[in-house]
């Protein structure tokens, strides 16, 4: 996927109230202090790590104001369209981060969240970028490490070698699998589902959405 670079994304997203810092910060900084020191609560903590344009984080935080959520997003181009959204909202309970995903335990202290959402992410087909998928065991590793012991995943996608994929690293990795749909919307729309801007572009045209959840 081509991204298109948008003049002063990085600008705005340093300025954003809605956005934490990590140029050039610690993640000491943070980590272990996402209830106390940046919500100000106790509430369980959930991010999306990959989450484009924020459709799908914003709305769960809409839906559930008592869950702190933070949506994580490696690109500035990308972030800055959710941050126009974010600025819209009356809710306390949505922040984001610029960050790769492999910074994770740098920012999360074990057990700190409780569930992580991957949707849609990067599939990186070629066999020798495989580790840089978001659900092969060198991510599990890290989401096993910031998981509250109840805490789990939950990957959707249109990309049948990737589900079958991370079903395969689930296995190796030892988890659990609490769900496997390979056509998550066979029947319409999935109750008690939000979709992502992807997810309903790709049901639009009739592909199939796969859909997994696992914990450790």
């Amino acid at each position: 996927m081509r991204l298109r670079n948008i003049r002063g994304a990085q600008e705005k997203i340093l300025e954003n109230p809605y956005t934490i810092q990590t140029d050039g910060l610690n993640g000491d900084d943070y980590k272990g202090l996402w209830q106390d020191k940046i919500f100000g609560n106790h509430n369980p903590v959930h991010i999306e790590i990959g989450m484009g344009k924020g459709q799908f984080i914003t709305q769960l935080a809409l839906e559930h104001p008592g869950i702190n959520y933070i949506g994580i997003e490696k690109y500035s181009s990308v972030l800055v369209r959710a941050l126009e959204k974010r600025e819209t909202l009356e809710t306390d309970n949505l922040i984001f981060m610029r960050m790769d995903a492999e910074d994770l335990t740098s920012y999360f202290a074990p057990g700190e969240v409780d569930r992580i959402y991957l949707n849609f992410s990067d599939p990186w087909p070629k066999d020798r970028h495989a580790k840089r998928r978001l659900t092969s065991t060198n991510f599990l590793e890290r989401y096993d490490k910031v998981l509250s012991p109840d805490g789990y995943i939950q990957f959707k996608t249109d990309n049948r070698p990737l589900f079958d994929f991370s079903l395969e690293q689930l296995d190796e990795a030892g988890w659990i699998k609490d769900e496997v749909n390979f056509d998550l919307h066979k029947d319409g729309p999935a109750p008690n589902n939000i979709m992502t801007e992807y997810e309903m572009k790709f049901y639009q045209m009739g592909n199939p959405i796969c859909r997994l959840v696992a914990h450790r």
